[in-house]
């Protein structure tokens, strides 16, 4: 599996490009803002051919440039049924700035507008777009329809995780905003990171890339999480 990423935007929000090889068609995860530019020169590099765009939440940060990516070009967007919604208003259902200061940010009609083409999928369910193996795993915490993919182990690959605002190196996504539940991270934090191979390379959708190892030992909420505690004082990473 060919996978590769750059932050972008003022958010710094990781997209990440994924494809069997290159010179093959491709999923791109989280086009945020500024993300066009930066993307076309990966694809061009690579000799890749976007079909699918798969979103791990609706917050704006995550989802910026899906439309203008998508619009023209027959490519469906995927996003979890939770958080659906968020698409149809990308700024009004995340709340991180004033609508003035977000708008302000936009280059073109077509971004922060609704995909033509979106398709939902549910916990569990099985991806294989583009040849690539994904299964989803629904993490609600930092908002309702929040999910991560999950590609599993391949011979002597280790499992990769595309983490969204779930996992972070060091954190978890903030819970603090409209949709946003601790309750439901610390139950999607024991149900989907926890069990996961220690050596499971997550990608997450702010900041470097860390293993599921690394975290368990070093993560202090999944420190708390293994004591039977409660989660620390609300994190900020993330929109």
């Amino acid at each position: 599996m060919f996978v590769t990423g750059f932050p972008a935007g003022a958010w710094g929000t990781n997209c990440y490009v994924v494809a069997t090889a290159e010179g093959e068609d491709c999923l791109v995860v989280d086009p945020g803002q500024d993300s066009l530019e930066p993307l076309a020169d990966v694809l061009r590099e690579h000799r890749l051919r976007p079909v699918a765009v798969l979103l791990t939440h609706g917050h704006v940060d995550h989802v910026w440039s899906v439309a203008p990516l998508t619009a023209g070009a027959d490519i469906p967007a995927y996003i979890h049924e939770d958080d659906r919604y968020r698409l149809a208003d990308p700024l009004g259902s995340s709340f991180a700035a004033a609508r003035d200061q977000l708008m302000s940010m936009t280059k073109g009609a077509l971004e922060l507008t609704e995909p033509h083409d979106v398709r939902t999928f549910a916990d569990r369910a099985s991806l294989d777009i583009a040849g690539v193996p994904l299964v989803v795993a629904h993490a609600p915490g930092h908002t309702e329809g929040s999910a991560a993919f999950i590609a599993p182990r391949d011979g002597n690959r280790p499992p990769v995780m595309i983490s969204g605002d779930l996992l972070f190196a060091g954190s978890i996504g903030r819970t603090d905003l409209p949709g946003g539940d601790p309750v439901a991270m610390q139950e999607s934090l024991r149900r989907v990171v926890w069990p996961l191979d220690d050596d499971t390379v997550v990608m997450p959708g702010h900041g470097e890339l860390t293993t599921i190892g690394q975290e368990r030992s070093q993560n202090p909420f999944l420190v708390e999480l293994a004591g039977g505690r409660p989660l620390l004082g609300p994190p900020t990473r993330g929109l």
